[in-house]
């Protein structure tokens, strides 16, 4: 099955982008070349370097999607509530279970020998810096997240806790708001902290694995090599790509509606701009301009000074809260949130048995299937940004900085919206829609026209990000696993992308984005579990480090 000796020679670049292993490392040996099965061609002007199967079958049924969507508006809508229901409702075990396993596979591997594995080969070096890697897959992997629940999450399990209402995590602390801060912000970092991360990470540390140190595509078929043999290259492996193809472009989508739902509400507020769906389109639109800019421009010239931007001015809007804000309250309250969320770690994680059905269903089912139908893309994208990290390296730096990262946003921006209710009396950030609620506790602080501004810039410069490194990964699959595929066809992905979230938007709101985030995430969820083993017995397989 493997071999020693690369296939090409180790100091010139692999085919088709991917770099040779640099040094010790075992090439799993097959007759496969990447891209053989491509269609190359050159259509009035445009080069094209397509996987004719991937590409057409996941083209084709994403397009007749979108025409029935904006079609059938009106019918369509109740199918989407039906589908939710029905797989948060009955599968949320299967979520919460799942994701578990992933946080146990990546602790493992942390503290493992295994760790200490190099992707891309006992020598290979990094390709960025540590800012520049932290700033992109931060970015990519959270980025309108974050800016659209750090409000809106914490304040509403504070609410449902302090009131005792059926949707309150763990049953809820009905009278006791000292108590309902401690277990919203719990249950808000437990659904932003090592979970999510961890989904993360067993893509993109498969993805890495098989690719730079095994010399196999860049693309989710060659994890499951270990498995499926040369059968990866036929109708399984399509399969499978196919399938990260849809999940990532519905992840993709509920993360864009989201982000556009909020900047236009936020445009709303603060210029007057007209509500509706119309500012949401032209929003999406304009964005997505944005982003095929960004895309002609490549991942070092575009991706990366974007992500750097919006790092540099997330922090910005970050520190002023904290500085003008309850500072004490944050400063205390975010040892005190981590201790909160260690303690009841292993309630909210169970799969079982729950009472509070509404809560993890409604929210944790949902946060699971969302991330998983993500991990494809953001997965894609930091293994290709993360060559040259140890193992232990690289799960340290994704797991458990990014979640350090979030319990502090959270614990700001969530802490601040609750001290302003409890302390102060203000109800209407509370009160308000989960797309306003960040704009209105601003409003509370100095200078808000300004933060207001930066915050929808951030949603926007986020959105921007997302669509492009999503466009980069969903183009590599469907070009067979290559990662220097013809520009015009991320173009083109990166328009599919704004024209799903315009559909999703038009045809049910909200609840339509949240249940193809679900619907694409199951499916998925299966081919995660799979791929841990396949990760074990790849790592297995290598040169032990010294």
């Amino acid at each position: 099955m493997d071999k020693q000796e690369p296939n090409h020679s180790p100091d010139e670049p692999g085919s088709e982008g991917i770099p040779a292993p640099e040094g010790a490392a075992n090439l799993i040996d097959t007759d496969y070349v990447i891209g053989q099965d491509n269609i190359t061609t050159n259509k009035m002007g445009f080069d094209l370097d397509l996987h004719g199967k991937v590409f057409s079958v996941s083209a084709i049924v994403v397009l007749i999607f979108v025409v029935l969507t904006l079609a059938l508006q009106d019918t369509i809508a109740p199918i989407y509530d039906a589908i939710f229901s029905f797989l948060t409702g009955n599968l949320s075990w299967f979520f919460i279970a799942a994701a578990n396993i992933f946080v146990i596979l990546c602790i493992g591997l942390i503290f493992s020998p295994l760790g200490k594995i190099r992707l891309g080969g006992a020598d290979a070096k990094p390709d960025y810096t540590y800012m520049g890697w932290f700033s992109m897959l931060f970015a990519a992997g959270m980025g309108i997240g974050l800016m659209f629940f750090g409000v809106n999450e914490p304040l509403t399990h504070f609410g449902t806790s302090l009131d005792g209402d059926s949707w309150a995590p763990l049953g809820g602390a009905a009278g006791d708001a000292a108590a309902a801060t401690s277990l919203a912000m719990a249950a808000t970092i437990y659904h932003w902290g090592l979970h999510p991360w961890a989904i993360y990470a067993i893509v993109a540390l498969s993805l890495a694995l098989f690719s730079f140190n095994k010399g196999l595509p860049l693309s989710m078929r060659s994890v499951f090599y270990p498995i499926l043999g040369e059968r990866v290259w036929g109708w399984p492996g399509h399969v499978i790509d196919i399938l990260a193809v849809f999940a990532s472009l519905f992840g993709l989508a509920t993360s864009l509606g989201l982000g556009a739902s909020q900047a236009a509400a936020g445009l709303t507020y603060l210029f007057g701009a007209p509500e509706g769906d119309i500012t949401m389109i032209l929003l999406i639109v304009g964005i997505t301009l944005v982003a095929i800019a960004s895309i002609i421009a490549g991942v070092d010239k575009g991706v990366q000074l974007l992500s750097k931007i919006n790092i540099a001015m997330a922090a910005l809007l970050l520190f002023f809260v904290i500085a003008v804000g309850p500072t004490l309250f944050i400063a205390t309250g975010f040892f005190e949130n981590l201790w909160s969320y260690a303690t009841n770690f292993a309630a909210l994680s169970n799969p079982f048995g729950r009472e509070d059905a509404n809560f993890s269903q409604g929210w944790t089912a949902f946060y699971w299937a969302w991330w998983i139908s993500w991990s494809p893309y953001v997965g894609m994208f930091i293994a290709r940004v993360s060559r040259g990290r140890t193992v232990r390296e690289f799960l340290i730096s994704v797991l458990i900085i990014p979640s350090v990262v979030s319990v502090l946003w959270m614990t700001t921006f969530g802490g601040t919206a609750i001290d302003q209710y409890v302390s102060q009396g203000i109800s209407a950030v509370r009160d308000a829609g989960v797309d306003l609620q960040l704009f209105l506790m601003l409003e509370q602080l100095p200078l808000s026209q300004i933060t207001s501004f930066i915050a929808i810039v951030l949603v926007i410069v986020f959105f921007v990000t997302s669509s492009d490194s999503g466009s980069l990964v969903i183009d590599s699959i469907t070009a067979g696993g290559k990662v220097d595929a013809p520009t015009p066809q991320r173009v083109f992905w990166a328009i599919i992308e704004g024209a799903i979230a315009i559909a999703l938007l038009l045809g049910g709101g909200l609840t339509a984005l949240q249940t193809m985030a679900v619907s694409t995430g199951f499916p998925f969820t299966i081919i995660l579990l799979v791929a841990c083993y396949a990760i074990i017995k790849g790592l297995m397989s290598e040169p032990k480090a010294v």
